[in-house]
């Protein structure tokens, strides 16, 4: 069962583009990442689907529903995080969140007890006053906000923003040990290294439109190669000519390029060059990013 489903999503704020076109599905149990820089459409993809904004044209659902027709419906089992959070200064952390809560169908006592569980993970103090608050702080506030109705769903937009290393590393844990329950999750951001290291599959956006859905372990493993060579005399471009070789980069002996295609292809070519070393690696998802930008471009 596909928890997300799009077709032909599209977004015109007047006559500027949002999004066009968008079609995505996102199975029940996933982590879905979806990464593009800022301005790609992240966010208004997001937006639409939460009901925030009303698409221009195309259809989506959440759980099976029409995010129009069942708007209220699907919000009681969907927990969001937007990239920023604003609050009411005055109010403390725990009357903050036991407001939210009380919008949900949900035991008062249940949801109590997650507060308290969510704020100790966190590391959050529950009694502080929101202004008193660093914008860390306020992110951890969105995390607990976004988790304390144990959602089915949990919608992430750039949520790692103020939290330092080991807290991020805390809320990943906390993501996954809610994906083993079950929670399906779709996770926005232009930081590469998160999304590599938690999602299973990925979409890529650029100027409102996906222009690749793939696994993780098929981006990065099968179908890309990072290889750094050095030689003994300076290299040639014509020397590297093959199918399948870009971003290719010569100076002076150091020769690095991505290859997409067979080993034996490139193992045949490069023996006949003079080499005194030889290093392939698998790329990480930022080098592969850059390179679908570059080859749309």
């Amino acid at each position: 069962m596909n928890i997300i489903e799009t077709k032909n999503l599209t977004k015109y704020y007047g006559k500027s583009l949002g999004i066009i076109d968008v079609n995505l599905s996102v199975a029940e149990g996933e982590i879905f990442g979806f990464i593009g820089p800022n301005g790609a459409g992240k966010s208004t993809t997001i937006r639409t689907l939460l009901g925030l904004i009303y698409p221009t044209g195309g259809s989506a659902t959440i759980f099976g529903k029409d995010i129009i027709k069942f708007g209220p419906e699907i919000k009681e089992e969907v927990g969001y995080l937007p990239s920023e959070v604003f609050y009411y200064d005055d109010m403390k952390v725990i009357d903050l969140l036991k407001y939210s809560g009380s919008f949900y169908k949900r035991d008062r006592s249940v949801i109590d007890k997650r507060i308290k569980e969510l704020a100790g993970i966190m590391d959050l103090d529950l009694t502080k006053k929101i202004d008193d608050l660093s914008y860390g702080n306020k992110k951890k506030v969105g995390i607990v906000q976004g988790l304390l109705h144990q959602p089915k769903l949990i919608i992430l937009d750039e949520p790692t923003g103020g939290l330092d290393p080991l807290m991020q590393q805390k809320f990943f844990d906390l993501l996954k040990e809610e994906n083993e329950k079950g929670v399906t999750i779709l996770f926005s951001s232009h930081i590469l290294s998160e999304v590599q290291k938690l999602c299973d599959r990925v979409a890529i956006i650029k100027e409102g439109r996906i222009i690749k859905v793939q696994r993780i372990s098929d981006l990065i493993e099968k179908n890309y190669k990072r290889f750094k060579l050095q030689t003994a005399a300076k290299a040639e471009p014509e020397n590297i000519s093959i199918d399948g070789v870009s971003d290719l980069k010569i100076e002076g002996t150091t020769v690095s390029f991505l290859y997409k295609g067979p080993i034996n292809e490139i193992t045949k070519k490069l023996a006949s060059l003079d080499l005194t070393d030889l290093w392939a690696e698998e790329p990480d998802l930022e080098e592969i990013f850059l390179h679908y930008y570059q080859k749309e471009d």
